[in-house]
């Protein structure tokens, strides 16, 4: 039975008392002073000059993008066999990104941890950016972007339907299906703190903006009532597509009959692969935003720590994946599946192989340590190499499983080009533009979650039973 230890009497020892969720003294009416009051005052100079950084990154990959569409697909690295390469390489690297956000807001919501109040916010918000990042690329990819209409179903006179027996196409109902909901898990909890801005702000301008976004909030019991019941089913929704999304994106790869793909250890393999890099996304900006926006009395030691124990228990996880692979490859006897895994680690990209092994496995294991835990220095070291890891795991799949086809006739080697990594690096300047736009438009914290665990909130908090 696992003992909350905020209801526990106050002269308990310490060792049964939980962490404090917050630091200092934070009131209701303070934390809303605290956090509401961004998006009313303006942003300091490091902001326009993180907003320019990312702005030109992003100009980079439109111009990348631009040349794509004046050129052709040609202008990129992509050869026969490796057609699928640095484009389908970052669709699934940035929908795994997108996991760690519903999987903190929802999965834990589920299960009453208490912790994700102070960051589930800005984690949604990450996983909406994320899959507008991931979008890009199957767009771009198929060569026709004003054809990507075809891929839906609808009454048309060319009597063409679209095949629902591709996992391709099953891309297109997950991902939106995946997008839509978050999109409505994520401003369904911000409409409070919308409401609370509306009653706050003096700027006629704003007040009718967030009088329009906030549908009529005033805090009613019934408003309550209707919100909770919706947020429950929105949460429940959500966390089935945690686990469905990323599975079918990883039927792309295991429906096929490609050696080192057709593996039916891929569904919860990409799934952990996913919260694994999500995690450690979200633990990069979160310490960004800790730091400038002085929020450390509501993002806590403990929430990065608990974060971190997440990336080090996917980190094993992925372990295993790894070791599960080889013994496959290993156990099957078939030579097609030994020569592609003995490419991972002694082929033209095993440098590849070995750099998403130190990064994914070897490197997470300084989180063991409680000290590399709370320390911003190997926290960040962890993340990065994760987020590195992750994506070198991507191309390990995808490029050397291609690249040596079943004929050597057919094998060639992938060099990607300039505008592959501008395309990569323009995703990225999309990214973290959003990311600073949000800081400074809307809330980071859902305040009215975390007024729920502040110290008297509860009735029970109080120490006393009857």
């Amino acid at each position: 039975m696992q003992v909350d230890a905020a209801t526990l009497p106050g002269d308990l020892p310490e060792r049964l008392r939980e962490p404090a969720l917050t630091e200092g003294l934070v009131t209701a009416g303070g934390l809303d002073d605290q956090v509401l009051a961004f998006p009313e005052t303006r942003p300091p100079k490091q902001w326009y000059i993180a907003l320019a950084i990312t702005l030109s990154a992003l100009g980079i990959g439109l111009g990348c993008i631009g040349y794509t569409f004046f050129k052709g697909i040609g202008a990129w690295g992509n050869n026969s066999p490796v057609f699928w390469a640095f484009d389908i390489i970052n669709f699934v690297f940035w929908i795994g990104i997108g996991h760690a956000g519903t999987l903190i807001s929802a999965i834990l919501f589920l299960f009453r941890k208490r912790w994700r109040n102070a960051i589930a916010r800005f984690a949604e918000a990450m996983t909406i950016f994320a899959v507008l990042c991931a979008v890009i690329f199957p767009l771009i990819h198929v060569g026709r972007p004003w054809l990507a209409f075809w891929l839906f179903p609808y009454p048309n006179q060319r009597a063409i339907w679209t095949n629902f027996r591709s996992p391709l196409l099953w891309d297109v109902f997950a991902v939106n299906t995946y997008f839509s909901v978050s999109a409505m898990f994520w401003y369904l909890g911000l409409i409070p703190d919308i409401a609370s801005m509306r009653d706050r702000t003096t700027s006629k301008v704003r007040k009718v903006i967030y009088t329009a976004l906030s549908l009529g909030w005033r805090g009613a019991a019934s408003h309550w009532r209707h919100y909770e019941k919706a947020y429950l089913l929105l949460a429940g929704l959500a966390t089935g597509l945690v686990l469905s999304v990323h599975s079918v994106v990883s039927f792309d790869f295991a429906t096929s009959v490609v050696p080192g793909w057709h593996m039916t250890i891929f569904p919860p393999y990409f799934v952990a692969g996913a919260i694994f890099a999500g995690f450690a996304m979200v633990v990069i900006v979160m310490v960004v935003v800790r730091e400038s926006m002085q929020l450390k009395n509501l993002i806590t030691t403990r929430h990065l720590e608990v974060m971190n124990k997440v990336i080090l228990g996917m980190a094993c996880l992925m372990g295993y994946s790894y070791f599960m692979e080889g013994f496959t490859a290993w156990y099957s006897m078939n030579e097609y599946l030994h020569h592609g895994f003995k490419n991972i680690i002694s082929g033209t990209y095993g440098w590849a192989g070995w750099l998403t092994i130190s990064c994914n496995i070897l490197i997470p294991q300084l989180l063991w340590f409680r000290r590399c835990r709370t320390s911003y220095f190997w926290m960040i070291l962890v993340a990065i190499a994760v987020t590195v890891g992750m994506w070198f795991e991507r191309f390990v799949i995808i490029v050397i499983s291609l690249h040596q086809d079943f004929l050597p006739s057919a094998w060639r080697v992938y060099k990607p080009t300039v505008y592959d990594f501008g395309i990569l690096l323009g995703t990225f300047g999309l990214f973290f533009t959003l990311v600073l736009i949000f800081a400074r438009v809307l809330p980071v914290i859902a305040t009215t979650e975390v007024k729920g665990i502040l110290p008297g909130a509860q009735p029970e908090h109080g120490g006393h039973h009857g």
